[in-house]
C-alpha cells in the first residue's frame, strides 16, 4: 500500500509543480506588465517553483486534493487601470493553467500514439503522469474560477460589485467562510456542491477527442 501511494504521489507531482507554478507566474507577470512592480520586486516574475509554492498549501494539495500557493502580491494604485487590470491580473492564473493543460493534451496525445505496441511499465508511468498533469490544470482553471474569496475568480465578481458597497464589503468578509462551507458540507452530505471533477472530465477528455484521441 505506501509503494502504491508513493507510485501515486511521485505521478501527481509534476502536474501539481507545474501548475502552481505556471498560475502564479502568470499572476506576477501580468501584474508587472500592468504597471505594479511589487512581485518583480518581491522576484514573482520567476519559472522558479520555490518562489511560489506554499509547503502547508502544497502538502494539502497532495493529501486532501485541494490546497495553495504563496499569493501574489499588487498594489491596485499603481496600476494603470486599475477597473481593469485587477480582472487581467486575476484571469491570467486560471488561462494559463487551461493553455498548459491543453499544451500537455497535445505532447498526452503524440506521445501516446507514439507508445502504441511498446507499452511497458516505464512509458505508462510517463504516460500516467502526462494524464494527471492535464487533470491538475484543468482542476486549476476551474477551481480558481469559483467567484467566491479567496479565488481568482472572487476578482471578477467583486470587481462588478464595487457600485453596491454593502454588498461588496461582506461578500469580501465572508466569502471566504462561505467557501469553506461548502467544501464542509460536501464531504459531510456526500452531496458535490462543488462538481469540479464532472467539470475536469469533461475538459480533459473533450479536448482529447478534438485531438484525436478517445
Amino acid at each position: 500500500m505506501e509503494n502504491f501511494d508513493l507510485i501515486r504521489i511521485l505521478k501527481f507531482l509534476p502536474g501539481i509543480i507545474i501548475g502552481l507554478t505556471v498560475h502564479e507566474f502568470c499572476h506576477a507577470w501580468m501584474a508587472h506588465r500592468c504597471g505594479d512592480s511589487t512581485s518583480k520586486e518581491q522576484g514573482r516574475v520567476t519559472l522558479n517553483p520555490l518562489k511560489h509554492i506554499d509547503f502547508l498549501g502544497f502538502l494539502m494539495l497532495i493529501v486532501a486534493g485541494f490546497g495553495w500557493a504563496k499569493p501574489v502580491q499588487f498594489d491596485e494604485s499603481r496600476l494603470r487601470n486599475p477597473k481593469y487590470d485587477v480582472m487581467k491580473i486575476a484571469v491570467a492564473g486560471p488561462l494559463s493553467n487551461a493553455l498548459t493543460a491543453m499544451i500537455l493534451s497535445v505532447f498526452f496525445a503524440i506521445f501516446f500514439a507514439g507508445i502504441t505496441g511498446y507499452r511497458n511499465s516505464m512509458t505508462i508511468f510517463v504516460a500516467d503522469i502526462l494524464w494527471y498533469s492535464i487533470n491538475i490544470n484543468w482542476g486549476l482553471f476551474i477551481f480558481n474560477l469559483i467567484p467566491l474569496p479567496p479565488l481568482d475568480g472572487s476578482h471578477l465578481l467583486l470587481n462588478q460589485l464595487r457600485r453596491y458597497p454593502v454588498f461588496y464589503d461582506n461578500l469580501y468578509k465572508y466569502g471566504s467562510y462561505l467557501f469553506l462551507a461548502l467544501i464542509l458540507a460536501t464531504v459531510i452530505t456526500k452531496i458535490n456542491f462543488l462538481p469540479i471533477g464532472p467539470a475536469i472530465r469533461f475538459l480533459s477528455e473533450g479536448f482529447l477527442s478534438l485531438l484525436g484521441y478517445n
